[in-house]
Order: C-alpha cells, then sequence, then structure tokens
C-alpha cells in the first residue's frame, strides 16, 4: 500500500491501521495527504482497486479570508501553528501526535488549503473501477464535516464516524 502523510506529521499512518488494508493495489492518504494520495490516484495509470480517504483535508467551502487567517498565523509562528493544529487534530482523543510531528512548509499549507476536490476528477477516477472510501470524524474540529461529507457521500462510499475527531479516534 502507498501511504500519504498529513501535514505536519511523518509516519502516523499506524494509527490507522484498522482502515488499511496491506495490498500493492491501495492507496491511502490522511488530511492533507489524501489531497495528495487522490492525485497520486488520479494521474497514475497502473492498477489500483481503491483509494482510502482519511478524514480528506476540505477547506474548498470556506471564506477566502478563513484561508489567509490561517496563512498569516503560519508565518507568524510556523512551530506554534503546528503543533496547535496537532492538537486540533488529535481532538477529542486526547493521542499525543508530538511522536509523528514534522514542521509543514508555507507552500504545502497554502496547497492544503486552496485545493479543489473535483466531482468530474473523482468520477473518472470511479470510472476506471477504483473503489474510494472515505472516513470522517463526526468531532471534526480541522475541517466542516458536514460539508464534507454532503460533498462525498453522492459520490464514493463515505462513513461518518461518532465521537472521533480528525485522527478518527475517540
Amino acid at each position: 500500500m502507498k501511504y500519504f502523510n498529513g501535514f505536519s506529521l511523518q509516519g502516523e499512518e499506524e494509527l490507522f491501521t484498522p482502515y488499511l488494508l496491506n495490498s500493492d493495489y491501495y492507496v491511502a492518504g490522511f488530511s492533507y495527504g489524501a489531497q495528495q494520495a487522490f492525485e497520486y490516484v488520479y494521474h497514475r495509470k497502473g492498477r489500483i482497486d481503491r483509494l482510502i480517504v482519511l478524514s480528506p483535508a476540505f477547506f474548498q467551502t470556506e471564506k477566502p479570508s478563513f484561508i489567509r487567517t490561517q496563512l498569516r498565523y503560519f508565518e507568524a509562528g510556523q512551530e506554534s501553528y503546528a503543533k496547535q493544529f496537532l492538537e486540533n487534530a488529535a481532538y477529542p482523543s486526547g493521542v499525543d501526535l508530538s511522536n509523528y510531528f514534522d514542521l509543514g512548509t508555507k507552500e504545502e499549507l497554502e496547497a492544503l488549503l486552496n485545493y479543489t476536490w473535483d466531482r468530474k476528477k473523482i468520477q473518472e477516477v470511479l470510472d476506471r473501477g477504483i473503489t474510494i472510501e472515505v472516513f470522517l470524524g463526526e468531532d471534526d474540529k480541522i475541517i466542516n464535516t458536514q460539508k464534507a461529507f454532503d460533498f462525498f457521500r453522492p459520490l464514493t462510499t463515505t462513513y461518518l464516524m461518532k465521537s472521533v475527531g480528525h485522527i478518527l479516534k475517540s
């Protein structure tokens, strides 16, 4: 399986073992990594059976002022921004993500915040016979779960999990 890390994280895939299957034909990504995993699958011509999207970074419904504010906070203090981000990602579980901390870049944050999930591209991936599973946590403090659910549900197999946050743990 090919896995893509979330923003400011490295090696966190072990947190998601209940959702991941060991197969050469599976691709998975968490949060920012979900965007990268999707683009990898979309552009890849070889065999892929399943794309597992874990708490996809979904900000396309946010106002431009929200995105500017996030970037400004990051520029003002990258490490404190990333640590607060990880604290919010761990909520409500209290899981310590510091072992996975890897300071992201402004370019990565900008790409994450400005990414647009494209229905047409998703349908093209599905038309190639690739199954897409999306996992969302009801208590996510990073994204608007309801807006993400409403977007992905008509297109993909989408799971809205109760009492879990961005890292899909309670």
